[in-house]
């Protein structure tokens, strides 16, 4: 009987993903051996009934197992990237979201292991960029596209699971038709090309995503939508479960818009005019009634400007200003509120499954890094480190670990994403606005909090990529690699008094041009990198600074 928990009694505890037993009838005496075939399952701790271990007491007689052994399968997809930091907890948490994401990824990426098996396609687009960067799913994720274009009805539904093995009644349609699930049949076409420059992806989908898009404009009231889960399983007052905290119409046409852009953009590539300004106009038109909805403006307790969404969520703020929703003379106050409501809330996080990655990419895009740190380096409230406090060795469905739902599962692992693209700062994007259709690479590490180092590795379509930065008491030093056919944009932290000195490890190139660049209100320095092995030094002029202390 294998199980992800034990009960108080040290019994195999399967109350939260339904029982499993494998059963073998000794056919013979001898020595025999036996394992289970067609089927896998999740797990911890192992119930042994009708044997006995080698070495233990045998009054009965019964059969003794000599040798019990336990694999480990998945998906056959390479490793792609590996990531290490002086926090023993955030090695930990790494840890935690990688033996989720390993336990998931089969011949399409489950839920969880042992309960449902089902390919619920959320995160497919919500954790996807996590998982990238550890492992290399440009194949999966094509299948898992295949899986989708198979599911879709004949009205252009692309349901919550796919492949649609069964469908879930209860609750009317919330099960089955969320614009935060389905689109994945959008998104993961265009997050393909985006980060591993897979223009076929668009290609070979464009029908099916122009399908769902008809079908979500069909179901539009207003231009909003309001069918489906919202942000599940947010921290709230009740029991996880469908979003508390936010309105499940905001997360959905949040979504719908985010579609529009991307089919914009992708009817751009395809050459695909008349649709590409269809889906523009349509866009504004949503912004807009997305803005008569949920945007509320007022002043706060200091008689001061102040703009959020719906109930001024982390998730709602999130996902207005990710999606681009939010008024250009409202960003800051929208960011503002954002960040002071997270501080008022003694850095706790609230946001769930949908909304936590949009919080993430938020806070670091605006430069909060030192926010994410304070929120995720901590185990006295529900997150990561909570869970780990509490005996987790996978992520847990539940923000609070809590032992009646699932303790291995695929989501809320977004951390991962910022472990690289934050903490060791690799950015790789073949859809950036600079360079559309190019390889676009920035090196940003972001040396928060306590932290005195950080290492890692991701591999692109080139080469390898490697960063490995370290404080020291009177300078901060980075090594890079970039692999030949990449050329990084580095960007270090600026101080006044201090100087960026860098260093190419081969005798006969030239050392590129240092600059100083404000991005989102914060000073870098900033210099090229061509391919190979570089040094950079941050160090003071004149005056003394402890790195350390940082």
């Amino acid at each position: 009987m294998p199980a992800e928990l034990m009960t108080a009694r040290y019994t195999a505890n399967q109350k939260a993903t339904g029982k499993y037993r494998l059963i073998y009838v000794l056919e013979k005496d001898g020595l025999q051996s036996w394992h289970p075939k067609f089927t896998y399952y999740g797990f911890r701790y192992i119930q042994l009934k009708g044997a006995v271990p080698k070495g233990k007491p045998n009054p009965n007689g019964k059969p003794v197992v000599k040798l019990m052994e336990t694999w480990h399968i998945r998906n056959s997809a390479p490793e792609a990237g590996h990531f290490s930091c002086s926090s023993d907890l955030f090695n930990k948490t790494s840890e935690l979201i990688r033996w989720a994401i390993k336990s998931n990824m089969m011949s399409l990426f489950t839920d969880c292991p042992h309960r449902e098996k089902l390919g619920w396609l959320e995160q497919l687009h919500l954790m996807g960029s996590s998982v990238r960067y550890n492992y290399q799913i440009h194949h999966l994720l094509t299948k898992s596209l295949s899986d989708m274009r198979a599911a879709q009805t004949k009205d252009g539904l692309i349901p919550e699971i796919a492949p649609e093995y069964t469908v879930f009644t209860w609750g009317g349609d919330m099960f089955r038709d969320s614009p935060e699930w389905g689109s994945s049949a959008i998104i993961v076409p265009w997050y393909l090309y985006s980060w591993y420059g897979d223009s076929s992806a668009l290609k070979d989908n464009y029908a099916m995503m122009a399908r769902y898009h008809n079908y979500l404009k069909g179901k539009a009231k207003n231009h909003i939508l309001y069918q489906g889960l919202g942000d599940w399983y947010d921290l709230g007052p009740k029991p996880p479960g469908t979003s508390q905290l936010t309105p499940k119409g905001l997360t959905a046409t949040a979504i719908y818009y985010y579609d529009l852009g991307i089919l914009s953009n992708t009817a751009q590539l395809l050459d695909k005019q008349t649709d590409r300004q269809e889906f523009i106009q349509e866009a504004a038109q949503v912004k807009s009634a997305f803005n008569q909805q949920f945007l509320h403006e007022g002043t706060d307790s200091a008689g001061g400007k102040t703009a959020y969404y719906g109930a001024g969520s982390q998730t709602a703020d999130a996902m207005a200003l990710y999606m681009d929703l939010v008024p250009d003379h409202l960003h800051d106050l929208v960011v503002h509120h954002l960040v002071t409501g997270i501080i008022q809330n003694n850095y706790r996080l609230t946001a769930g499954d949908i909304g936590y990655r949009y919080l993430l990419r938020v806070l670091e895009a605006e430069g909060y890094n030192d926010l994410i740190f304070k929120m995720n380096n901590r185990s006295d409230v529900p997150g990561y480190g909570y869970q780990i406090a509490h005996g987790a060795t996978a992520l847990t469905e539940s923000w609070q670990a809590l032992p009646s739902v699932s303790n291995n599962h695929f989501m809320l692992g977004h951390l991962m994403e910022w472990f690289y693209s934050g903490l060791l700062g690799i950015r790789l994007d073949f859809a950036s606005k600079e360079h559309p259709g190019h390889p676009y690479l920035v090196i940003a590490p972001e040396m928060v909090g306590g932290l005195s180092w950080a290492k890692g590795d991701y591999m692109t379509p080139y080469g390898q990529v490697k960063v490995y930065w370290q404080k020291h008491k009177e300078a901060i030093e980075l090594r890079l690699q970039v692999p030949v056919g990449l050329t990084a944009e580095v960007r270090l932290p600026y101080q006044k008094q201090t100087a960026l000195t860098t260093k190419k490890q081969k005798k006969d190139s030239e050392n590129a041009p240092v600059q100083i660049k404000t991005v989102h209100g914060k000073k870098y320095f900033v210099t090229m990198a061509s391919s190979g092995d570089h040094i950079y030094k941050l160090q003071p002029k004149h005056s003394s600074i402890n790195w350390l202390n940082k």
